[in-house]
């Protein structure tokens, strides 16, 4: 696959960040090079960060057939939250991996191995990041702040990933979706099987978009001896997304039905439309993929966040009938 990723802009702007981005345009310059460290100039993972979020809280709401002001913070804390956490932990990343983005076409204009923020200045930026994330947990239920503590292992350990295992992209998961486990607590102050299998279909997900994603940088990844998800099934790359879409689907599913089962038939079923939509929209996406396209890649990639707000409607819907 051949890579057309143009080189850095004079004015710092990194490849793949969406065109005519709020942090290119309007942000002060100083602040940019930070910015960029914290993708806010791709907002595609805030999204994937949040979205769990509330799936997890919407399902709570469901399960306890209850909501107050309390969950209109948490949906807004989650909110923060996921923006800088996402940053903290994209900084994180950028520094563990900075050797290796410059050997990468798509990563090489990334703040740090562009020359733009000094390795010093990352972690300073990383470490602000995560005290005004830490000051939002803990105005959350006892059983949440636990839960935002252990939640940094798993973003600790996930740039690592690749040099070790062919999986990355489920050690992804398991940062990026513990935002289902961390909304729940915050409504229920309490963990339990609808959360943990909310949990499961998330990160099936996250396999199916991230393997996506990764078709991007395969023959780059290939050179210099990066592990993925997309160089593991390479031709085999469509009837892998199929499985992660059906496990995705039964697990959201079951999920759904675990916080549902006393409700009414009516909202029960309307609510398991919620991962049923969900799932067409994976299916439109298999339909597109494309390994040899890297700009269709970035765009399916990026569809997630619709995909990721499909069942929420239902759910909404659900909690009225």
């Amino acid at each position: 696959m051949t890579q057309n990723v143009q080189m850095p802009e004079p004015n710092g702007t990194v490849a793949d960040a969406v065109k005519d981005n709020w942090v290119d345009r309007f942000a002060p310059a100083v602040t940019r090079p930070y910015l960029r460290l914290s993708r806010a100039d791709r907002p595609i993972g805030t999204w994937l960060l949040y979205l769990p979020c509330l799936w997890g809280l919407s399902l709570a709401i469901l399960a306890t057939d209850s909501y107050s002001q309390h969950d209109l913070w948490t949906i807004a804390g989650c909110a923060i939250g996921a923006f800088l956490m996402r940053g903290a932990g994209c900084t994180w990343n950028d520094i563990s991996d900075r050797d290796i983005d410059g050997s990468v076409a798509r990563t090489r204009s990334r703040p740090i191995p562009s020359g733009q923020v000094t390795v010093k200045g990352a972690a300073l930026w990383m470490i602000v990041q995560a005290l005004l994330a830490f000051f939002i947990l803990i105005s959350f239920y006892p059983t949440a702040i636990v839960l935002g503590i252990i939640a940094l292992l798993p973003v600790a350990i996930y740039p690592f990933a690749k040099r070790f295992t062919w999986w990355p992209q489920a050690f992804l998961g398991l940062a990026f979706n513990w935002g289902a486990l961390l909304a729940w607590a915050a409504h229920t102050n309490s963990i339990g099987p609808v959360p943990i299998v909310l949990y499961m279909a998330g990160i099936a997900w996250t396999l199916f978009y991230d393997t996506i994603y990764a078709h991007q940088d395969a023959e780059d990844d290939a050179l210099i001896g990066v592990k993925s998800t997309a160089r593991l099934f390479g031709d085999q790359t469509r009837m892998w997304l199929r499985l992660f879409l059906t496990i995705t689907i039964i697990l959201f599913g079951l999920a759904v039905v675990l916080a549902a089962h006393d409700r009414s038939i009516l909202s029960l079923v309307i609510a398991i439309g919620g991962p049923w939509a969900l799932g067409w929209h994976l299916t439109w996406q298999i339909g597109r993929f494309n390994p040899d396209d890297p700009q269709g890649l970035l765009r399916l990639f990026r569809s997630n966040r619709d995909a990721g707000l499909i069942p929420l409607p239902f759910f909404a819907l659900a909690l009225l009938v």
